[in-house]
């Protein structure tokens, strides 16, 4: 009997993985509910929680860069370049301010995407999919039946170039945002792939004549309040499949990344964009 036990478990988890994903609520359904318990699912394995904190130093903060309209003067620029390669190389992450996009275009973005998690559910149900050719997507967590352990986290996300969503396929919270607000990142994203183009030696345009801009992924997280925060994540220690990912922190927090087998807190700065190097762009 002992040697089916393992089966047993699977099968539950199997089965607890499926009637959540039948919900089509995500972890916020969980919380309207008002559980007071993390499901198993959702329970991390103990040694995916520990996170070693770094000395209370300064080299152990990402670097803060002050992209100041792009350089348009050769000494700025070619500041600027050092500083980007210098942070890519050692941190394979960077903070941008000055980065040319509206503080209120940033607000609003993180409005929108807040207001359509918290909307009506029947609404939100609409646009629950986990068919990676829809237009656009909303579940919770893309490796649900893959992963050892689920993270307390939804996601509403859609490719917005080259071939962006017609208006009517976007939620009607933040749909108008997400259009404006991926323009203004491509146009920061083309901007950062010259300037990382000059500091690996290349032609300005090497980067973005790979391709490295012609497409963009925008996902929109949601992590709900949870009533046993020690148990779980919200996100699992990852790269990014991708060339560059450029991140909007809310005022929360909890963003940590990985330099020198120690995970440091990225805290929220106002207006300040969090830029990762992704698996693509090492790749090359």
């Amino acid at each position: 009997m002992e040697s089916s036990l393992p089966q047993v478990a699977a099968l539950d988890r199997s089965t607890l993985l499926k009637a959540f994903d039948e919900t089509k609520t995500g972890v916020k359904g969980l919380i309207d509910a008002g559980i007071t318990e993390i499901p198993s699912i959702f329970r991390a394995p103990p040694a995916t929680l520990t996170s070693p904190k770094p000395p209370s130093s300064s080299d152990f903060s990402i670097p803060t860069i002050d992209l100041k309209g792009g350089g348009t003067d050769s000494i700025t620029r070619r500041s600027l370049v050092e500083k980007i390669g210098d942070a890519a190389e050692k941190w394979g992450f960077f903070q941008v301010i000055n980065h040319g996009i509206p503080m209120d275009v940033l607000e609003k973005m993180i409005d929108g995407i807040r207001e359509f998690h918290e909307q009506d559910t029947e609404v939100k149900k609409g646009f629950y999919s986990r068919d990676p050719a829809s237009k656009m997507v909303y579940s919770s967590n893309f490796d649900l039946f893959s992963s050892p352990a689920a993270n307390w986290r939804d996601t509403l996300g859609c490719y917005t170039a080259p071939d962006p969503p017609r208006p009517e396929d976007l939620p009607a919270t933040c749909g108008e945002m997400m259009i404006e607000y991926s323009k203004e990142v491509m146009k920061l994203g083309k901007l950062l792939f010259e300037l990382l183009s000059e500091a690996l030696g290349l032609n300005t345009n090497h980067l973005k004549d790979m391709d490295c801009t012609n497409s963009l992924l925008l996902l929109g997280h949601y992590y709900p309040p949870c009533p046993q925060p020690d148990l779980t994540l919200g996100l699992t220690k990852h790269s990014d499949n991708s060339f560059l990912t450029i991140l909007l922190q809310d005022h929360i927090g909890g963003l940590q990344v990985l330099h020198d087998q120690y995970w440091v807190d990225v805290p929220p700065v106002p207006g300040a964009l969090v830029v990762n190097v992704g698996d693509l762009l090492q790749a090359n």
